[in-house]
């Protein structure tokens, strides 16, 4: 099945919120530390994708989603900063595959996806967070990202168990 990548735009995220919020309840389930803790389901993730429609709106969050078909299967978010002096640097956050489509390389895509919209939004510098020991830090890694620092017991899991975070930056040239 082909994948399609594309920009949610203002006027088509709010009819995105239930399939964002079944990919992040789907990546909390099984364990991922995004920000949330259990219980935690699809109305408390549609709850918190409609706290970013006004950033949506506004240009400071650009939303990416994978499309197999119609259906969203992933999704990465970009924030491009408004502060005068870090107007250079944009942050990935909430790069997620649903569990039911993992390991096709989607999430490489949707990585890829975000540092293209960065450098079209004029970022040079970006950065993002993760979880240490996690796949996502693997593929950061192997993507040209550059490891520069480990906060000890940064976040809790779902289940609430402290865990390392990793943080990252790349440098894009334009």
């Amino acid at each position: 099945m082909a994948t399609r990548f594309a920009r949610l735009t203002p006027e088509e995220f709010p009819d995105r919120i239930g399939a964002l919020a079944a990919v992040l309840a789907d990546v909390v389930a099984h364990g991922a530390s995004v920000g949330f803790r259990d219980p935690f389901g699809p109305d408390d993730a549609a709850a918190w994708w409609r706290t970013r429609e006004a950033a949506v709106r506004d240009g400071t969050l650009q939303v990416w989603v994978a499309f197999v078909q119609e259906a969203v299967v992933g999704t990465v978010s970009v924030s491009v900063e408004s502060k005068p002096n870090g107007r250079h640097r944009a942050e990935v956050l909430k790069l997620m595959v649903h569990s039911g489509a993992r390991g096709r390389g989607l999430g490489r895509a949707l990585l890829t996806a975000a540092e293209r919209a960065a450098a079209e939004a004029g970022a040079t510098l970006l950065l993002l967070d993760t979880a240490t020991g996690s796949p996502a830090e693997r593929l950061y890694a192997t993507a040209g990202w550059t490891r520069y620092g480990i906060v000890p017991r940064y976040a809790t899991d779902p289940a609430g168990a402290l865990e390392d975070c990793s943080f990252f930056y790349k440098e894009l040239t334009r």
